[in-house]
């Protein structure tokens, strides 16, 4: 049998510049995947934990009272 891709060293060098370019298109989305699900799973711990923390410390901000110039 006849192996046309070791013999063709044109297609050799095409196919690894491809190969290449997936790796790193490749590694670039699947960091963006993760940095976005960071990013959620961060914003649904917020949306789940700050309602308990301003119950239980007592929260509320307190207003601040402006000193009239005279």
């Amino acid at each position: 049998m006849f192996n046309l891709w070791t013999k063709n060293p044109l297609m050799s060098m095409m196919l690894s510049g491809a190969n290449a370019w997936a790796g790193a298109a490749r590694g670039v989305m699947l960091g963006q995947a993760k940095r976005h699900q960071t990013a959620a799973m961060r914003e649904g711990t917020k949306q789940v934990t700050d309602p308990w923390a301003a119950a239980l410390t007592n929260a509320a901000p307190k207003k601040r009272v402006r000193k009239k110039r005279s």
